[in-house]
């Protein structure tokens, strides 16, 4: 009785999506709850359900979750990022209201990947749309995996013609053959029928049955990321007595991406820029229970910074998200969350997410690779052969994209390393290890020693807090220290990019971390739970320095940016004035007059003042630059009152990095 009464009262009023750890996981360091929740509601369900087939899909649950319809278990789900879906007909009550309870689990567990909360966290909950699906008895596949059941291959892609062919997986729920016909169809962007392939057949009631379609595409229009991201559609359709009783559409990007060691990455025939950044998803006060247009707003700056490629780390994201990057033309580096640590259990659990993982996002054309794994070692030999077996698994589910696997370690021959098609490395020069401009040796030493390697600089970057500055910047920061200052930051992004801009052995690069985001087990730099190596806050409001240099260098919009705009109170009476242009030689004044001797910095868009005196007090400096007939105009404000120091340790880890 007294558990009845508890069961029955407490409950909270939610809108879905949703997390409980909206808070907590935000703003102390190893205090959140982890645990289970669960949520509730009552669904009446019409008697026009009756002969239907009824499915609940969730797009993601952290992490792992069991479904009860009317009391009866319907599905269960272990993995906080992909999608599962329920079949959930023979359970429901057509006519009445029914009880739907999903009881959802966020602990770290050994067996479920992650298995820690130690580089991001999992946060609990229903945290990504549900959808209610509704079909006829024969219909296309609803729980292969939670995948459209629709498969989209191309090969021989060229301007003269493509190669396509529709693979559709049909499930016949009833108790007999049925005659059916099914069409697969593809339009172009303005709704024209391109092709179109109709096929008859009996569909047997014993199991999944698949059907190919296959077109020659003449001319195609091709998927040219940034540049011209023209996107097909094939609509297959399902049909029984000259009706269509299901219809599935799906993107068909026509593109073919192609890597050649030492030299770069290339789209259709032609070198592609890779300038990446890396994303995870939660946000300040929503952790990752977000709204579209919450992947927008991080979409916008992403694409106004210039970027063209994405690590969407560590772990399977959104599928809106995906979605939107086919229409914008960024090129999507997708991964499952087999990260940080090895326990010897999660073996079966990574192959599970990896087949859903691929099968799920199969026909995003802006998905050229498929991460198998982040920083994760020892025992050596177990780790090494369950990356082997992602390997297979992946290009057994799908032959044609690329496959990476990522180290912390920044040599060829670490045992963990060689297991897939591209091999990631994630370097911190001058930040856990070494010096800044380390990475210039380690380039050219990579380069040297193992020519044919398909290698990315999968993470680079360092911490900064806003609040945190100082004039006084060595070659390597004191990681451990809580003083994170955001011009430390400036200073190793505006060397490293220039060395890996001038070294296309390094096919792309991804700079940690497009934003701020939350890690439950840390305090650094002063700040609870936050991993502050974002070039914007977490709460998206304030763009730091390093955002503008990459601005700066990729973007084809106008940048003309006075760094170190928070560092107002300054340090030096003679101090460095930096300047950001793309839109030429800047002229800068300070207090009215203009500053002679500017340097060309570490790229063209690089523009230092050195040996610049302040005033006593109130400083002002203004940036001008013209091009074609167009003027632009940055200002800031500095204080001086006197030399101090803020100061930095720059004690050097000499020993090499590799990960947490």
């Amino acid at each position: 009785m007294q558990a009845a009464q508890k069961w029955n009262s407490g409950w909270e009023k939610v809108e879905i999506p949703h997390t409980w750890n909206a808070k907590d996981m935000q703003v102390r360091s190893n205090d959140f709850y982890e645990g289970v929740g669960y949520y509730r509601k009552t669904y009446f369900f019409p008697e026009s359900l009756q002969g239907k087939r009824v499915f609940l899909r969730f797009e993601g649950v952290g992490a792992c979750s069991e479904v009860y319809v009317n009391g009866n278990l319907v599905g269960t789900h272990k993995g906080g990022y992909s999608a599962f879906a329920c079949e959930i007909g023979t359970a429901i009550k057509p006519g009445a209201n029914n009880e739907i309870i999903v009881k959802a689990d966020n602990t770290a567990r050994p067996d479920v990947i992650p298995v820690n909360h130690g580089l991001f966290g999992v946060y609990g909950g229903i945290y990504r749309p549900v959808w209610l699906i509704i079909t006829e008895k024969n219909n296309i596949t609803v729980t292969d995996c939670a995948s459209s059941g629709v498969y989209i291959t191309q090969k021989n892609v060229s301007k003269q013609q493509a190669d396509i062919t529709v693979k559709v997986k049909l499930d016949n729920a009833t108790l007999q053959p049925v005659s059916l016909k099914l069409e697969n169809t593809i339009y172009n962007q303005a709704g024209k029928k391109v092709s179109s392939d109709t096929q008859s057949f009996d569909l047997t009631p014993q199991g999944s049955q698949t059907y190919f379609s296959a077109f020659i595409m003449k001319q195609p229009h091709l998927w040219q990321g940034r540049k011209d991201p023209y996107l097909y559609k094939v609509v297959s359709r399902l049909i029984k007595d000259g009706q269509v009783i299901d219809e599935v559409a799906q993107p068909l990007g026509v593109r073919k991406y192609e890597i050649v060691a030492g030299k770069g990455f290339y789209l259709n025939g032609e070198k592609y820029p890779m300038y990446g950044v890396t994303r995870h998803q939660d946000w300040w006060g929503l952790g990752s229970a977000l709204k579209n247009e919450n992947h927008d707003s991080d979409l916008a700056m992403i694409m106004d910074i210039g970027a063209t490629t994405v690590r969407f780390a560590h772990y399977q994201q959104s599928e809106y998200l995906y979605s939107r990057c086919d229409s914008l033309g960024l090129i999507i580096w997708a991964e499952i969350p087999f990260v940080n640590r090895v326990t010897g259990k999660e073996a079966e659990n990574a192959q599970t997410q990896l087949r859903e993982m691929i099968r799920q996002s199969f026909n995003h054309p802006s998905i050229y690779v498929w991460g198998l794994h982040n920083e994760v070692y020892q025992p050596h030999e177990y780790t090494s052969s369950l990356t082997q077996s992602l390997h297979d698994l992946a290009k057994t589910e799908d032959p044609d994209r690329f496959t990476v696997s990522v180290n912390g370690y920044g040599h060829a021959e670490h045992p963990v390393n060689m297991n897939a098609d591209i091999q990631g490395m994630n370097r911190y020069f001058g930040w856990y290890e070494k010096k800044i401009g380390d990475i210039k040796p380690w380039v050219k030493e990579m380069e040297k020693k193992y020519p044919y390697q398909k290698l990315m600089l999968s993470e680079y970057g360092a911490d900064a807090n806003i609040a945190h500055q100082t004039e006084y910047l060595d070659e390597s920061l004191n990681w451990s220290d809580p003083f994170y200052p955001e011009t430390f930051q400036t200073k190793t992004h505006e060397y490293q990019w220039s060395v890996i801009a001038n070294h296309p052995y390094i096919i792309a690069s991804y700079l940690w971390n497009m934003f701020d985001f939350a890690v439950p087990m840390w305090t650094r730099g002063g700040v609870p739970a936050r991993n502050l190596k974002g070039l914007v806050t977490f709460d998206r409001k304030i763009k730091k320095d390093s955002y503008f240099w990459y601005k700066a260098n990729w973007s084809k919009e106008p940048v003309l940016y006075l760094t170190q705009r928070r560092n107002t109170n300054r340090e030096k009476q003679v101090t460095l004035v930096t300047v950001y242009s793309n839109v030429g030689a800047p002229k800068v004044y300070l207090n009215g007059k203009e500053l002679t001797g500017i340097k060309q910095g570490y790229t063209p868009v690089h523009y230092i003042f050195d040996k610049v005196t302040l005033a006593n007090g109130k400083n002002t400096l203004k940036a001008v630059s013209v091009k074609n007939g167009k003027s632009y105009e940055d200002t800031i404000e500095w204080n001086y009152t006197g030399e101090k120091k803020r100061g930095d340790d720059a004690t050097e880890n000499v020993e090499e990095h590799s990960g947490f």
